[in-house]
């Protein structure tokens, strides 16, 4: 945890290269490959059918029931605004427990687990992404592959979001 909280004050230079390595679930959504903290992820899981919950977001695609605990399942295509999600066997629920709070990510597939290290990070660039710098890391480099990191808490935490408490600064 706490090699990700020195990561977490902006993704600028200086932060970076002190930071420890990262490790990172690498996920897919659309062509773009992205990695979150794996500190993060509670379980993978396939895509089952959710309960829908009358007016929620159309990105809050209803909750399931884990083991006892209600879920909100949370299709980060229709989030990002990434075109229509389709459902298939590699479409995978990335299970996250945030600041205690147990909530599910619907992505194309999971890759694989990646540790980063401090020189494979570098700062996000200052643009109009489909995805706001805020809830970003940074980018990690791997040889050919390039990994959008996103700061999952920022962005499962954040007011458009609204599903989890913020966090205390």
């Amino acid at each position: 945890m706490a090699e990700i909280t020195s990561l977490h004050q902006h993704a600028s230079a200086p932060v970076l290269a002190n930071a420890k390595r990262l490790e990172v679930v690498t996920f897919t959504l659309g062509e773009e490959e992205y990695g979150i903290d794996i500190q993060k992820v509670q379980e993978l899981r396939g895509y089952d059918a959710v309960t829908r919950i009358a007016n929620a977001p159309e990105y809050i695609k209803g909750v399931v029931n884990l083991r006892g605990i209600i879920v909100p399942i949370i299709d980060m295509r229709i989030k990002f605004k990434l075109g229509t999600p389709s459902y298939d066997q590699f479409t995978v629920v990335i299970v996250l427990n945030i600041s205690g709070r147990v909530v599910g990510m619907v992505v194309d597939s999971v890759s694989d687990v990646t540790t980063l290290s401090p020189e494979q990070i570098k700062p996000a660039p200052e643009m109009g992404s489909v995805l706001d710098t805020d809830y970003l890391i940074g980018l990690g480099t791997l040889e050919e592959r390039m990994l959008i990191l996103v700061d999952i808490d920022r962005l499962m935490s954040s007011e458009e979001m609204g599903l989890i408490e913020k966090m205390a600064a």
